[in-house]
């Protein structure tokens, strides 16, 4: 069994090949949860893949939402892809410093804004910096370049379409969180957040989707198990949620690999729905 959509991912080998490839433009997409206890910020000035541009998601983001990294308007979005010399033409290739954590999110987005010509590095900078690869500390300083956005509604749901979906239980839903934060036994890492799940979910957490040596997602057979195994259909509509809508993107690159046509991400997650007081939790497996 095969990737559906192989070009999803690039290899190290694959990258380190075509760093100077007039058309490739590399992304840090690095983000940490606080408890991570970690700087991407300060990582990416250390050191990062050379010609790498630093994609901020709390910045390019709708700042005024009182959620964290929400996506912001198209107008936002694609000011701020320019200024970082990513547009149309490019083939843009997103990693993170955690393996592969954050960089599907920034996958996602550009998706998610029209640009189909994106992919995440399989294995991140760790692999990148196991395997011996160049690094720098000096930032890019890239070209504007014009990017022209196309939103597509289907890739992302809101509170609204969620409260419809579990009233009606329409479609899967698949929650990339612990298995500890979804059963309600571990505490929220934001504060003032109850702990559980949005009824009606289905546990998979996102690091199931990867090797735990190599830190690169499964082959397909590998990914097509770790689905059903959670009970999920792959013959039915997936909406992935998380947190705040960072690892449920990895629960979207696994299908998109295995060729699912009708993945959404759930952009507020669990930070929107569990701070409505109305909203229901479930608890327990």
């Amino acid at each position: 069994m095969t990737y559906a959509n192989p070009t999803a991912l690039v290899s190290t080998d694959w990258l380190a090949a075509h760093l100077d490839a007039p058309d490739v433009r590399v992304v840090d997409a690095s983000w940490y949860l606080p408890a991570m206890n970690r700087d991407a910020k300060a990582e990416y000035a250390n050191a990062h893949i050379p010609g790498a541009v630093y994609f901020d998601i709390d910045e390019i983001a709708d700042t005024d939402s009182p959620y964290p990294h929400t996506l912001p308007s198209p107008e936002k979005f694609s000011s701020r892809v320019r200024k970082l010399g990513l547009g149309d033409g490019n083939r843009i290739v997103v990693y993170d410093g955690a393996g592969i954590f954050s960089a599907p999110r920034v996958w996602w987005m550009f998706r998610r804004f029209g640009h189909g010509d994106v992919a995440v590095l399989d294995g991140g900078f760790p692999k990148w910096l196991k395997e011996g690869r160049p690094t720098e500390a000096l930032p890019p300083m890239p070209q504007e370049r014009h990017f022209t956005p196309r939103v597509d509604h289907t890739m992302a749901r809101d509170l609204p379409r969620m409260r419809r979906i579990v009233a009606e239980s329409r479609r899967q839903i698949a929650d990339a969180r612990s298995f500890d934060r979804f059963t309600g036994e571990a505490k929220e890492p934001r504060p003032g957040l109850p702990s559980g799940h949005i009824p009606g979910s289905l546990s998979l957490p996102f690091q199931k989707l990867q090797d735990a040596e190599s830190g690169t997602m499964l082959p397909a057979d590998g990914l097509k198990a770790a689905f059903e195994d959670a009970g999920i259909d792959l013959a039915q509509p997936v909406v992935a949620t998380c947190g705040s809508g960072v690892s449920a993107c990895t629960l979207a690159l696994g299908l998109h690999l295995l060729g699912h046509r009708d993945v959404a991400v759930y952009d507020g997650s669990w930070s929107e729905w569990a701070a409505q007081p109305d909203a229901p939790v479930a608890t327990g497996p």
